[in-house]
């Protein structure tokens, strides 16, 4: 991979969390491009490998390991394997995260009509057990992880934190009300996180990006002819720039907030990286 800049991460360890999906890949993939060991925590084990033959292949060094990160036990099981076997985390990413389709309403608006029709899910239907589990997933799945592997940065010099937010975050979509709720979480998270951390020099920042492409919401906003749907054509009316993100557009930020020479007095901020989506009023 071709850095935008180049930093030197040279002997530290980044635990990447959701580390083989669209996103945290091209995460990873930048992270061993600047010298770091990278350790890609997902689940499923394909995928990973796939990913670490690609960053290894470039000339990157790279583990993987294939982990539910809601199971603590598990992870702290693994974080001592990776501290034994690779060393102590000096970054950590995490990407963990999702939605569920049970925890989505149909309509944008609610209309009388909507209570009627059964084969529709208004708000009264979502599901608790899914809505749950998406926070388990957004929250717990930054909660647990930082748990683990920020132990490993107490006392030590230039370790960092960095949280996936979402413009969710910022101005919640329609028909997503829990996966809101949790990306606000996560950028609430990361500000008291940074002040509890503050005194053992530990930095904890976020990124909120805008809208990529993803293997989670491609099929919301591709038809199957190709074309865009209704939704993401609404969703570029409203980023000035028009477009979706290119994954490979989160590098400089991933960099800038990793590297201590350039970002060492930057803390407990969520950095938006969305086209001008958040600045835009709509008119």
């Amino acid at each position: 991979m071709k850095l935008p800049f180049n930093i030197d991460l040279q002997d530290k360890v980044a635990v990447v969390t959701g580390g083989s999906g669209v996103l945290g890949s091209v995460m990873s993939k930048a992270l061993a491009a600047a010298g770091a060991k990278v350790v890609v925590l997902a689940r499923n084990k394909e995928k990973i490998e796939q990913l670490l033959n690609e960053i290894r292949k470039d000339g990157g060094t790279a583990y993987g390991y294939s982990v539910d990160v809601l199971n603590k036990e598990a992870l702290e099981e693994l974080h001592e394997k990776v501290v034994q076997e690779i060393g102590p985390c000096s970054i950590l990413i995490n990407g963990a995260g999702g939605n569920h389709p049970k925890a989505t309403t149909t309509h944008e608006y609610l209309e009388q009509e909507h209570l009627a029709e059964k084969t529709e899910q208004s708000f009264f239907d979502l599901n608790p057990g899914a809505v749950e589990d998406l926070f388990h997933l957004n929250f717990l799945g930054t909660l647990l992880p930082t748990q683990v592997f920020a132990r490993d940065m107490v006392g030590r010099e230039e370790c960092t934190i960095i949280n996936i937010s979402s413009m969710n975050a910022y101005r919640p979509l329609t028909k997503i009300p829990a996966y809101s709720g949790a990306k606000a979480a996560i950028s609430n998270f990361t500000q008291w996180l940074a002040v509890y951390f503050s005194k053992m020099g530990i930095r904890v920042n976020a990124i909120a990006p805008g809208f990529f492409l993803t293997e989670q919401n491609r099929g919301l906003l591709i038809e199957a002819d190709g074309n865009l749907s209704d939704r993401a054509n609404k969703i570029l009316s409203q980023t000035p720039m028009g477009r979706f993100g290119q994954p490979e557009e989160l590098v400089g930020t991933l960099l800038w907030l990793a590297d201590h020479r350039a970002s060492g007095f930057v803390n407990g901020i969520v950095v938006p990286v969305d086209g001008g989506f958040s600045a835009y009023s709509g008119v």
